[in-house]
């Protein structure tokens, strides 16, 4: 009695190891055939992004450059500098870091510096100011020039994107003051890099250099003053990327003063590029 119980108890369970097993291949055909859909898009991905990353090999990502009008080369144009940028690197923690008075205010106070000197966005909104402006746009900028409050002078090419974003372009600026330039995205051009001083070697024959400040005597309207230089003459304006005192350089022919409040870098060169856009009949 007991053996053909036996018999039907194995039976019994071989079926269900049967069903079991059934089941089992069943779902295993299942997700293999998600995971096969979901695989092959993003191993098309991977191939791609690594095509990208060979074709862009020692190129920093997010430069890329900016079309321009080319038809206006062959005339005279502007160049600005900023004078006394705060970009200055140091080692905080385990890392080199742009410093600025908002992320390493213990760190300056702790070295017996002021917080309240280290603003590179300053330099960020003046670049912004300049490279956005109608007067680059029509390809009448001949070139920008950043010396820091150390004499690290560089030069920033008129059709560069400079980024949006202060983070991004604070390391921009740290990768610039530590391998001394970078290059555009896909081309070997460079966009951004260190030159050697001093910065009137690099002006136009037929210049004029033209000085910004809060405090001159010679309060005069932008408009009519660009309007009074001659077409033939290559302007010059030198602006300081410092928050608070006075640009103090050599080469300037004339200090100038062009509102009756003191102003920002970047709302001194909104109004400089709108006087030259109206001189130029750049709309």
């Amino acid at each position: 009695m007991v053996r053909p119980y036996a018999i039907k108890g194995k039976k019994r369970k071989n079926r269900e190891e049967k069903y079991d097993q059934e089941e089992q291949v069943v779902v295993e055909e299942k997700e293999s055939a998600k995971r096969a859909s979901i695989e092959k898009p993003t191993k098309e991905v991977e191939v791609e992004e690594e095509e990208e990353g060979k074709a862009g090999t020692d190129e920093l990502v997010g430069i890329p450059i900016v079309p321009s009008d080319k038809t206006s080369k062959n005339k005279n144009g502007v160049i600005f500098v900023l004078e006394k940028a705060s970009l200055e690197v140091a080692k905080v923690g385990k890392s080199f870091q742009l410093l600025n008075s908002d992320d390493h205010a213990n760190f300056l106070r702790k070295n017996n510096k002021n917080p309240a000197d280290y603003r590179p966005d300053i330099t960020h909104q003046a670049l912004l100011s300049i490279l956005d402006s109608p007067v680059n746009k029509a390809g009448r900028l001949q070139a920008v020039y950043v010396r820091t409050e150390k004499g690290v002078l560089f030069e920033v090419k008129p059709h560069v994107r400079i980024p949006r974003t202060y983070k991004r372009f604070s390391g921009i600026m740290l990768q610039l003051l530590q391998k001394l330039n970078i290059t555009a995205v896909g081309k070997r051009e460079k966009l951004l890099r260190v030159i050697k001083n001093p910065v009137t070697n690099y002006f136009p024959v037929n210049s004029r250099k033209i000085g910004f400040s809060y405090s001159s005597e010679k309060l005069v309207k932008m408009s009519k003053y660009v309007d009074d230089v001659g077409d033939d003459v290559n302007l010059v304006f030198v602006v300081g990327a410092m928050a608070h005192g006075k640009i103090e350089t050599d080469y300037i022919d004339d200090f100038i003063a062009i509102s009756g409040y003191p102003l920002s870098g970047a709302m001194c060169i909104a109004r400089i590029t709108e006087a030259l856009a109206d001189k130029w009949n750049i709309l």
